[in-house]
């Protein structure tokens, strides 16, 4: 099964290295592929140094991808984590 998801960055800083790492964490956590799009570009949501090459700045649109058995529940957590968060919304 494949979910996606688009959400737009609120946090003044955008992504950077403290909700990069959360997001990473929680994706890992799950057997699926999850992929983050910003600007065109693609990268794995389980590799930190790929979420951190995006630069994804304030008032950034950006996809989430996950793929796999336990898609639709990757998606939630995450989705609610950056709503809890102030990340995202």
């Amino acid at each position: 099964m494949k979910v996606d998801k688009e959400f737009k960055i609120i946090d003044k800083s955008g992504i950077h290295a403290r909700p990069a790492t959360t997001l990473v964490q929680i994706a890992s956590k799950y057997h699926s592929k999850v992929d983050l799009e910003f600007n065109g570009k693609a990268v794995n949501l389980k590799s930190i140094m790929g979420v951190l090459s995006l630069a994804i700045p304030k008032d950034a649109v950006i996809k989430i991808t996950a793929q796999g058995s336990d898609s639709s529940e990757v998606m939630t957590t995450l989705e609610d984590s950056m709503k809890e968060t102030g990340l995202a919304q």
